[in-house]
């Protein structure tokens, strides 16, 4: 096996990295009242944010690690994704998407959340980082996994990297705006 990281694998290290740095701009000298304000009923915090990247690393990895075991290593070069992955990723993971959903329930943030959570983000982020680099050794292409949200759905671990680097760009975004919305507490 190649020890150099194919280009998709830091690609995609890349964009967790600078997900961390953008949490930790975005709760940075906030108080616990900051964090956990909502913009208006049933809008998310800031800190809801952050627990919802959480917990989906939280639930989406390990099932993504249980997909390689027994495989054979086959690196890929690229990430090929599908149309219909494509299109999922498009509506549902990338910011501001055309189509808005309800969060799964596996992965609805806590009511309230303390300042850990930016530790726990970064955490479940290192476990995302580590898949990735075990899983350039394999063809993710062709690796497919149950998807743990909607169980009739079968993606490749391919189109689960993906959203699990690009999912924190969305929810990145939408705490950064809460940040800026009007009527969010003065420090």
């Amino acid at each position: 096996m190649r020890s150099t990281l194919p280009g998709w694998s830091l690609r995609l290290i890349a964009e967790l990295d600078t997900a961390d740095r953008r949490a930790a701009a975005v709760v940075e000298n906030l108080t616990s009242e900051q964090l956990n304000w909502q913009p208006r009923q049933g809008a998310w915090s800031i800190g809801q944010c952050l627990d919802h990247l959480r917990a989906s690393n939280e639930t989406l990895v390990p099932v993504l690690a249980l997909a390689l075991v027994g495989r054979q290593p086959k690196r890929v070069d690229e990430l090929e994704l599908g149309a219909i992955s494509r299109w999922f990723i498009r509506s549902y993971i990338a910011p501001n998407p055309r189509t808005r959903a309800r969060a799964p329930r596996k992965i609805v943030p806590a009511s309230r959340v303390d300042h850990s959570v930016l530790d726990a983000l970064v955490r479940s982020n290192n476990g995302a980082r580590e898949l990735i680099r075990r899983a350039s050794d394999y063809d993710v292409n062709r690796i497919r996994y149950r998807n743990p949200y909607i169980p009739i759905i079968y993606f490749t671990v391919a189109t689960g990297l993906e959203i699990t680097a690009q999912h924190p760009r969305r929810h990145l975004l939408q705490a950064e705006n809460v940040r800026r919305a009007p009527g969010f507490p003065e420090g």
